[in-house]
This record gives C-alpha cells, structure tokens and sequence, in this order.
C-alpha cells in the first residue's frame, strides 16, 4: 500500500471519528443553530426579547416565511456557485502552470515554443 493511500485512510478515519463522537457520546443532546443560542443570550443578557434588525429581502417581498425546503436549495444553489468559482481559480491556476511549464517558461534553458506566425515564417523561407 503507497504512502498516499495510508494517509487517505487515517485521514477518512478522522474524519468520521470527529463525525461521530459527539452524536455517540451525547445521545440527548440538542444540537442547535448559532442564530437560536445568539438571541437565546441576548434575551438572558438584556432581560429582553431579541428582535430583528432587518427583514429578509425575500422574506418581505414574499410576505412571509420561506419554506425550510425552499431555504435549503437556495443555500445548496450557493454552495454550488461557491464550489464552482473555487474550482474554476484551482482550474486556471494548474493550467497557467502546466502552459508555462510547456512554453519553457519554467524550464531554466528551455528554449520557448514558437508562435504560428514564427513557424509560418520559417517555412515560407526557401
């Protein structure tokens, strides 16, 4: 088995144990969001309900509460475009890498690889 594999699998191991443990060790434990616990604590600290500041945008142009399905493909839509743009920049940076590479820009003494107009020049002389 390669080095890289064994690293692939203690790091897969990790991951789940990290998954897991809380969901084993705390049967019962109520995993809320961070938007309940905040205004859970500023109600404690002020000894007042937490209101809003603002309305969601699409929330108000609706009149009402998104569906939780609704607010979910919107936020997968947005990981998705986020993936994408991530992708893309890993994408053009490996390709301006490999074309440098094969350009001779990356090689010390490589000669650079003639443009067409170079080459058509060069075969037109007799």
């Amino acid at each position: 088995m390669s080095k890289t594999a064994k690293w692939m699998i203690v790091m897969l191991a990790a991951v789940l144990l990290i998954v897991f443990t809380p969901l084993v060790v705390l049967r019962d434990a109520d995993f809320g969001g961070s938007d309940d616990a905040g205004s859970e604590m500023v109600e404690e600290i002020t000894g007042e309900a937490y209101e809003p500041w603002a309305v969601p945008v699409l929330e108000q142009f609706l009149g009402g509460e998104l569906p939780g399905e609704v607010e979910s493909l919107l936020f997968c839509v947005q990981t998705g475009i986020g993936v994408g743009v991530i992708a893309y920049g890993f994408g053009y940076l490996a390709a301006r890498k490999k074309y440098a590479l094969a350009a001779g820009k990356g090689q010390p003494g490589a000669a650079p690889v003639p443009s067409a107009e170079q080459v058509a020049a060069k075969e037109a002389k007799p």
